[in-house]
């Protein structure tokens, strides 16, 4: 029951993030184009019920998650966000009336099931509520660092599959970053107050590092494939969670030879998201639109 709470709580953060990349997606193709920046778009889009109800349910995922970091560990709630590729394709299927292909819905059972045998096999376990501030300093001076060398790197490369990769793992890095600092934030609230969580540092990290995180995801869709961005943006975020709850909050996995289902549970991930980051409807839901694109494509 301790871990079917959080489960259940990533699980319906994952679908909300779903449901609001779909609303949102055919609002903003309902209003019209243009090559550069925009002021009344906001304007537009305010008026627009659906994206209005995108803006719920992101609020919603935001809530599930907060809810699910606050009663799990973060080595078993984070990797079940993998599913929001997914959920978000099937969302779209059926919103949008556009047929997932067979090699998608392949695709979507190939996650489902290696995800399943991942998280079978390591049984996280462990739900420390405060970390000591030592803990926190080298975790967070050595993601920040990582974070910077992939920027930079990516600077140094052309639009492509070298820059969309770097700064996919860039925001996987932050995004498994605001996860940690809201699950603390999460306990903080909870063992003493509103006062105590709006004048925790944790509260002001975890929304200045998820803001940066959104800011390295707009461009990492824009600086290549999908194909590139998706598969290390999907992984990144999984692995340093585990590792962030290994090392902060003194979770624990499975090890031995229970690594190699682990192993062969990511290969099937892998497999499966590098699939779907192919599928037309991926590209046309997650990655922005060319100029050039009739807004009636999708």
């Amino acid at each position: 029951m301790r871990t079917l709470l959080p489960v259940l709580f990533a699980l319906c953060a994952a679908l909300s993030n779903a449901v609001a990349t779909v609303l949102q997606r055919k609002a903003a193709l309902s209003v019209p184009r243009s090559e550069g920046l925009r002021a009344g778009l906001m304007v537009d889009l305010l008026r627009r019920p659906l994206w209005l109800a995108g803006i719920g349910a992101v609020i919603a995922a935001g809530v599930c998650q907060a809810l699910a970091l606050a009663t799990g560990p973060l080595t078993v709630v984070q990797p079940l966000f993998i599913l929001e590729l997914p959920l978000t394709l099937v969302v779209a299927s059926l919103l949008m009336h556009r047929g997932l292909p067979r090699s998608g819905w392949l695709a979507v059972a190939v996650v489902v099931v290696g995800l399943g045998v991942a998280l079978a096999a390591a049984s996280p376990s462990g739900n420390r509520t405060h970390v000591a501030l030592d803990r926190w300093i080298p975790a967070l001076a050595v993601c920040v660092a990582a974070v910077v060398v992939l920027c930079l790197t990516a600077i140094k490369h052309p639009e492509g599959r070298i820059r969309a990769g770097c700064l996919g793992a860039a925001t996987a890095i932050s995004f498994a970053v605001t996860a940690a600092l809201m699950k603390a934030s999460m306990h903080i609230l909870d063992d003493y107050g509103i006062a105590a969580f709006f004048t925790s540092w944790q509260t002001y990290a975890f929304a200045a590092v998820g803001g940066g995180a959104l800011f390295l995801l707009e461009n990492a869709m824009q600086a290549g494939p999908l194909v590139a961005s998706q598969p290390a943006l999907t992984l990144g975020d999984a692995t340093v969670s585990l590792v962030l709850g290994i090392i902060i909050y003194e979770e624990h996995v499975r090890a031995g030879w229970w690594l190699l289902p682990q192993l062969l549970g990511v290969a099937l991930i892998a497999a499966g998201v590098l699939a779907l980051a192919r599928i037309p409807l991926t590209q046309a839901l997650v990655a922005p639109d060319e100029p050039q694109k009739d807004a009636n494509a999708l």
